[in-house]
């Protein structure tokens, strides 16, 4: 349904392999669970290392709920890819203590997916 290659918006993106229909889930945000002090944590390390290095880089900490984040920083997540867009065709909603990410509109083949992230840039 998917594949991660190269983006024209950043780095690598998530792009359809097929025809994708609104509502539909098409991958689940994955990582490791940790507290919210954690996540502040992992996320204010990994800004200040990449603020002292060449490489541009990203976070991947995403907020699960009011007590847990999911820290997304690792290469089994594919859907760490997925880039922002003001104007998104997905969108991620939880259930439990999973993240999806679902289409808001008909995707088509060769689109590349995104989401808002919800900053303020």
């Amino acid at each position: 349904m998917w594949r991660v290659k190269k983006s024209k918006v950043h780095g690598s993106g998530v792009f359809a392999t097929k025809n994708i229909n609104k509502n539909i889930k098409i991958i689940e945000y994955i990582g490791e669970k940790v507290l919210k002090s954690e996540g502040d944590k992992r996320s204010a390390k990994r800004i200040k290392d990449f603020l002292h290095s060449e490489e541009t880089g990203s976070v991947y900490i995403f907020e699960l709920n009011s007590k847990y984040d999911i820290d997304g920083f690792f290469e089994y997540n594919k859907a760490r890819y997925i880039n922002h867009s003001c104007n998104p065709n997905c969108e991620v909603d939880g259930t439990g203590l999973k993240l999806w990410v679902y289409a808001i509109r008909d995707i088509k083949k060769g689109e590349e997916l995104s989401y808002d992230y919800g900053f303020s840039f």
